[in-house]
């Protein structure tokens, strides 16, 4: 690499002297700025990324030094897929829907209604061609992707009012992401998308009627209860939502092979972390949410049978956006198909048998 380019003064990406481990062996030292659309101590999310970037310099020796900026302290929270793009940032910790006006196709890479869990989801992406087709929608806008972990099984949200019937969802004013915002769209609610740290200050203000955030570990932090008295659960719209790390391909083609793989074997640890963490966490915040008074409620089947007539509808049109979404929808219906079987065969009768087995 050209040695002016090395000492070039640029606000990110740039390649400087350093006096990190790295550098004192003779080697270069990269600082990369890191941005997300969440709250730099957001359980879970933020504190993960902060983990990651740690992780990135301990296992580079001091050679990649990342600086890590929550939503609103280098861009606007929803502004950090073009801060990537532009280089304002090299790399960001976010989730892919949230860029789904640019490329559709991202929507898969997240969740989608009554779709792939967890577990089956880092199946596809691993294992299937999930990651494959993943790369090739991020190639036209130029960064790289790497799945960082899961929140796992999301509630369904918070509402101000009960959903006794499709007829309560018309004219609901309701903060959701993804597809499950237009799901809810065609069945008569206005959806908005507010940033996480505005969600409780709106419910609160009655500038929406309900919200839905993550789940018991990151409602309780963000003290959603206090906001909203119903709790519904399970989402229909989250199943599983993934997480990325994306890096802008520039920045990410500069670095030496060695660098490169540890960043992406960061990638890989810093999402079984996440993975454990949501599901320990979640687990232990649950009784202490219920504690607070709130009201726990489940969908009525009337209205669960909408919703899965409307994702229907909302697939089909997704699917039929271009080829290449076209071929991702295929994909991931195909193997939806096939873990639905294997789920309803070997984890619901499982679960089934665990609770009668525990006497619950």
């Amino acid at each position: 690499m050209d040695r002016r380019r090395l000492l070039a003064a640029g606000a990110t990406g740039t390649l400087t002297g350093g006096l990190a481990a790295g550098a004192a062996r003779g080697q270069e030292q990269v600082r990369w700025n890191l941005c997300m659309p969440w709250p730099k101590t957001t359980p879970g999310l933020g504190l993960n990324a902060t983990r990651f970037a740690e992780m990135v310099e301990t296992m580079s020796g001091g050679r990649i030094r990342i600086d890590v900026y929550g939503a609103g302290e280098l861009v606007p929270p929803f502004e950090v897929l073009d801060a990537v793009q532009q280089g304002t940032a090299d790399l960001a910790h976010a989730t892919p829907y949230y860029w789904a006006g640019k490329a559709p196709a991202l929507q898969y890479f997240t969740t989608t209604p009554f779709g792939l869990t967890s577990d089956e989801l880092a199946g596809w992406l691993y294992k299937g061609d999930g990651m494959a087709l993943w790369r090739e929608v991020y190639a036209d806008l130029g960064v790289v992707p790497f799945y960082a972990g899961n929140s796992r099984n999301q509630a369904g949200g918070w509402f101000n009012k009960e959903i006794t019937g499709v007829a309560d969802l018309r004219g609901l004013n309701i903060r959701i992401a993804g597809l499950g915002g237009e799901v809810l769209r065609r069945l008569g609610a206005n959806t908005v998308l507010i940033a996480p740290g505005d969600i409780a200050p709106s419910l609160m203000a009655g500038t929406v009627d309900a919200a839905e955030w993550v789940g018991p570990w990151n409602d309780r932090a963000f003290g959603l209860y206090e906001a909203a008295k119903y709790y519904y659960v399970p989402a229909f719209h989250e199943p599983g939502p993934g997480l990325e790390i994306i890096v802008n391909q520039k920045s990410f083609e500069a670095l030496p092979e060695d660098l490169k793989a540890i960043v992406e074997t960061a990638t890989a640890a810093i999402a079984m972390e996440t993975i454990a963490d949501f599901t320990y966490n979640n687990i232990v915040s649950y009784e202490p949410l219920l504690a607070q008074g709130i009201e726990l409620r489940t969908w009525p089947p009337e209205v669960v049978d909408a919703l899965g007539r409307t994702t229907e509808e909302v697939m089909a049109d997704l699917a039929a956006t271009d080829p290449l979404t076209g071929r991702i929808a295929a994909s991931l219906d195909t193997y939806l198909k096939r873990a639905d079987r294997y789920a309803r065969d070997f984890d619901q009768r499982f679960f089934e048998m665990r609770t009668r087995a525990l006497g619950a």
